[in-house]
């Protein structure tokens, strides 16, 4: 069974009934899968059982999502969504670089804390170099550069006064270390990832405390030099 034609409107578009029950139907497979992943791990769903637990065709599942890979990425853009909508306040409230950075970071794990679960199993896969899941992919690129653009927000909405070469890359170095508190996330054990917490409430300082010396002209060389190492690793 195939996904069926939708229903058309005199002008020839899908009818606004026929939209929303395609939504509510994509919604179904996403939400049905994600739990699915919780319950049994990412390699042990498959796309066939997703269909069965949804009470949907093989084929409609399929339609939406041409992949488990495919539904990863959509769980990426969603949760990218809701860490934005989460950090949100936090950004409108505070404008001292530090609480920002640690609001936003706090969020990351708010946001991903129900997948913990699963999220062993699933890293084995993301962190494969050459798989698409990776964070680092190609098919995920436009997660990744709206997760930079937001920790790019923490930035330009503070107060910090930083060399301006590492203004400009430091968005993305603050992705790196986002990605880096996923990892300890992902194997943190401890009650409710409390050492998760924190860890962010202990680096945030010291990120804060090397931002601010960037600007001392004895440093400037050296920031100059990293940030030339790092290019050269990133191309």
């Amino acid at each position: 069974m195939t996904e069926q034609s939708a229903p058309t409107t005199a002008a020839g578009g899908p009818s606004t009934g026929s939209t929303a029950r395609g939504e509510q139907t994509r919604r179904l497979i996403l939400d049905t899968a994600l739990r699915l992943f919780r319950e049994r791990g990412y390699a042990r769903t498959t796309m066939r059982a997703v269909a069965q637990e949804a009470g949907v065709a093989v084929g409609n599942a399929y339609y939406y999502f041409g992949s488990k890979e495919h539904l990863i990425q959509e769980f990426y853009a969603e949760t990218q969504q809701e860490h934005r909508a989460v950090a949100a306040p936090v950004l409108a409230r505070e404008r001292d670089f530090a609480p920002r950075l640690a609001g936003v970071l706090h969020a990351g794990v708010d946001v991903l804390s129900p997948y913990h679960s699963f999220a062993g199993t699933f890293f084995k896969t993301a962190a494969e170099p050459t798989s698409p899941l990776s964070p680092f992919s190609t098919e995920s690129s436009a997660p990744r550069e709206a997760s930079v653009s937001l920790f790019r927000e923490v930035l330009a909405g503070s107060t910090a006064k930083l060399d301006d070469e590492l203004r400009e890359s430091l968005p993305e170095l603050l992705w790196l270390g986002y990605m880096g508190v996923v990892l300890y996330w992902v194997h943190d054990r401890s009650p409710g990832q409390v050492k998760t917490r924190q860890l962010i409430d202990g680096v945030v300082p010291l990120v804060d405390r090397l931002v601010g010396l960037s600007r001392l002209r004895v440093l400037r060389p050296v920031t100059r030099q990293a940030l030339s190492v790092i290019h050269t690793l990133r191309h």
